[in-house]
């Protein structure tokens, strides 16, 4: 064989091209191929139903969606060697097949036998497509079960006949009417392992109607079925001619879903993005919620009120006659109106409300607790601000929905509180639209989502309390004094000497004429916040007043001078955002431990230490420093005079 020189010996492509040709294992590929496109065309205009299963633990979730699956020939050959090869090794007798581990992906899961994640899965039947999410049994993880609910058109509630209705077949039945899914199957699961007993099935049927009733659900469908065996999933099984009602694929296939109804609701179409590719093309792009629109249609944006007419309805195929809700387009209006992202397109005769104070739902996600007071990034549609929630209402014990008083939620919890936003956000019920009704809760720290919500109401005083304008504006005020106006907030240990630096540099801006006041942590606790402890809920609520207060004086031109533990980030960071920019300067004053223990002037941490005094900063409650303040003071290696002018120099240039 000669040398390659890079002609004789190296492939240009055209070889292989012919032999693709010749070859009929590509002949098979190309056929494949025709196949998956034919499909994906008599597919393409199916309905979808969104759907999720549930309950408690080992009541045979992820083995139904396995037979689901496998039923509906959604499993490839190598899949199937592999799960069959799996069962084996489980111990699945014979050559059944153990269908939950197509489901259960996690090792975790599999080692466990029970399931975490939420799985999500997509089949199909020859009249409608499906996307079945399989969601955690275990309470620990309820949060993963509200997110699979969360998009879900229907629910099916498993009970294995032998334990009947549960804690958690409860809890999650909850979940489901309270996120909104109104269609429910409740599938008595294992009925081969009772005999296929009538009697056993009617009484669960019995016990779980009582149960439903009491939480507001009217109507749903109960079915007996063996997910392992095959009873009543896809055809009627002869092991219950007692049963008259439909299989459960049949029903599936031909259950009204909430999105069609969406349809006839009023049009309402949150903004995702403004579509701006050129000079001579602008539109609002987003997901339509409800209703549908046409070019002509008068629309009205919000909260802005600004209203003008759809002229285009752009897609990606081309522009479209009509569109509605579940379909993404881009509209095009006949004025140059002021819209962007978060602003809702509605029509204008019909316009959802607007408001910063509601009534909601809250159920809780995350391990820590909930902080009334504490400021979250709120999200709802494409609008995202800020929102503080108040001392819950009460908190429902799912098993008997009673309603239990509380001061905050913790990890699972479900409650009823008051919320406030930082700004208008457009809405409507949760009940009437779960795009414009339903949030998440973020904290603004570590960025986790810590709660999933449903709007009620309005409260009456978002329409009745209005900003009052006044005459003379807080920059009069400020020339007035001859200064700009600055909040210097001291946050470090206690005994780190806050109050010590506050107060010479308050004697030090008066002998510079300068228009101060001094709000210190201690004086405060006399009068203004003498009625709160010292709980990490309190501590959010002290500082929240203290902002408020501070924000009020730099609208009075003052030069607010401020010496608070305030132990976390969080709400540093929220008195900051009240403020204008530039006007906030955080001083840390940065005092070791050990230091501020070793002075303990009050006495403080020798009462912590020995148990007398709980939630102290630093010793059984945490202080979080900052990660970029604007000033930091080492007091191991300047005095307290010293940090004060480097303060008055930084401050007064």
């Amino acid at each position: 064989m000669p040398a390659n020189d890079g002609t004789t010996e190296q492939n240009d492509g055209t070889d292989d091209m012919t032999d693709t040709v010749a070859d009929p294992i590509y002949k098979t590929d190309a056929l494949i191929a025709q196949d998956i496109d034919q499909y994906l065309k008599v597919h393409e205009h199916k309905t979808m139903l969104r759907f999720i299963t549930c309950g408690s633990v080992d009541d045979g979730k992820s083995t139904l969606i396995g037979r689901l699956l496998y039923d509906s020939k959604m499993i490839f050959e190598d899949q199937l060697e592999a799960l069959q090869s799996d069962s084996r090794k489980v111990g699945t007798q014979g050559h059944e097949i153990d269908f939950a581990l197509l489901v259960d992906g996690l090792a975790a899961e599999r080692e466990q036998g029970i399931t975490i994640d939420v799985a999500y899965r997509f089949f199909a039947t020859e009249k409608r497509k499906f996307i079945v999410a399989d969601t955690p049994g275990h309470e620990q993880y309820t949060r993963n079960m509200v997110t699979g609910a969360s998009t879900a058109d229907l629910a099916v509630i498993l009970i294995d006949a032998r334990k009947g209705v549960l804690t958690q077949t409860r809890r999650h039945s909850y979940l489901a009417h309270l996120i909104g899914i109104q269609n429910i199957v409740l599938a008595v699961n294992k009925m081969d392992l009772v005999g296929y007993d009538q009697a056993t099935f009617d009484a669960i049927v019995e016990d779980y109607t009582a149960f439903a009733k009491s939480i507001g659900i009217t109507a749903f469908t109960a079915m007996p079925i063996s997910g392992f065996k095959g009873d009543n999933i896809t055809t009627l099984s002869a092991n219950t001619p007692w049963y008259q009602g439909p299989s459960l694929i049949e029903h599936l296939e031909t259950v009204e879903v909430n999105s069609a109804t969406d349809a006839d609701k009023p049009f309402r179409m949150p903004v995702q993005w403004v579509n701006r590719p050129n000079l001579d093309f602008r539109g609002f792009s987003g997901l339509i919620a409800t209703g549908s629109v046409r070019p002509g249609d008068s629309v009205r944006v919000l909260p802005s009120g600004k209203t003008s007419s759809v002229t285009r309805i752009v897609t990606l195929n081309g522009d479209l006659d009509q569109a509605v809700a579940g379909q993404s387009v881009t509209l095009c209006f006949a004025d140059e109106i002021d819209c962007s992202r978060g602003d809702v397109i509605a029509l204008a005769d019909s316009p959802p409300q607007a408001a910063d104070q509601f009534e909601a739902t809250i159920v809780w996600m995350a391990d820590e607790e909930m902080l009334p007071g504490r400021a979250y990034w709120l999200k709802i549609g494409t609008q995202t601000v800020t929102a503080t929630i108040q001392q819950p209402k009460y908190q429902v014990n799912v098993n008997t929905m009673e309603h239990l008083a509380a001061k905050t939620l913790d990890l699972n919890a479900i409650g009823v509180a008051n919320l406030s936003t930082d700004k208008q956000i457009v809405f409507e019920p949760y009940a009437d639209n779960r795009t414009l009704g339903g949030f998440i809760l973020i904290d603004k720290i570590s960025n986790a989502t810590v709660a999933a919500g449903m709007l009620h109401f309005s409260l009456r005083r978002a329409q009745n309390v209005h900003w009052q304008a006044t005459d003379v504006s807080r920059d009069f005020h400020a020339r007035l004094k001859n200064q700009r106006p600055a909040v210097l907030w001291f946050t470090g240990l206690s005994g780190a000497g806050k109050s010590t630096i506050a107060n010479l540099v308050e004697k030090k801006l008066a002998r510079m004429n300068r228009h101060t006041f001094l709000l210190d942590g201690d004086n405060v606790r006399h009068g203004l916040n003498k009625d709160l402890g010292f709980t990490d809920a309190d501590r959010v609520e002290n500082i929240r007043r203290v902002g408020e207060v501070a924000k009020l004086m730099t609208d009075a031109g003052l030069i607010v001078i401020t010496a608070f533990i305030s132990p976390f980030r969080s709400e540093r960071d929220m008195v900051r955002q009240m403020m204008q920019p530039g006007e906030f300067f955080e001083v840390h004053i940065d005092t070791p431990l050990a230091e501020a223990e070793a002075r303990d002037v009050k006495g403080l941490y020798k009462k912590a230490r020995a148990g007398e005094l709980k939630n102290f900063t630093g010793i059984d409650s945490p202080y979080e420093p900052p990660h970029d303040p604007e000033m930091r003071i080492d007091t191991t290696a300047m005095t307290a005079d010293e940090a004060a002018d480097a303060i008055v120099a930084r401050l007064i240039p």
